[in-house]
């Protein structure tokens, strides 16, 4: 409960109190595994960020954040993944942009044979949260 409230709060600062506007936005947290924050962050800035770097460039997103938090018992996670779209019109194309993407980006990026599942996580995630003014 204490989690879901913290990041009620977090949208909250960051989106001022008022009428919604047309973006909607992702939020998914990530716990780093058995001490392997090298290898998540080298994941995350090799393949996360740079497929949004792409899908800004193309116009199928508005904007994205990789944020790197203190992990504590309230919380357990220590990555934050924001991804941002101008409209319902981008967010509903999402899973087909990416898609393209991905396999226009080629390979996944490792940074040693360690597969994502032994160095990361999904703790929770928020799809389609609505920006305030």
């Amino acid at each position: 409960m204490k989690l879901k409230f913290l990041i009620v709060v977090f949208l909250c600062c960051a989106f001022s109190f008022s009428q919604t506007n047309e973006k909607l936005t992702t939020i998914e947290t990530v716990e780093i595994l058995n001490n392997n924050e090298q290898e998540a962050l080298y994941y995350f800035q090799n393949n996360w960020k740079a497929l949004r770097i792409m899908a800004v460039e193309k116009g199928y997103i508005d904007s994205f954040e990789l944020l790197q938090t203190p992990y504590s018992k309230e919380t357990p996670f220590h990555i934050m993944l924001v991804t941002t779209y101008a409209n319902k019109a981008q967010y509903d194309k999402r899973e087909e942009h990416f898609r393209e993407l991905i396999k226009a980006s080629g390979e996944l990026k490792l940074m040693n044979d360690k597969k994502p599942t032994e160095f990361r996580i999904s703790v929770f995630s928020i799809s389609g949260a609505k920006h305030l003014e």
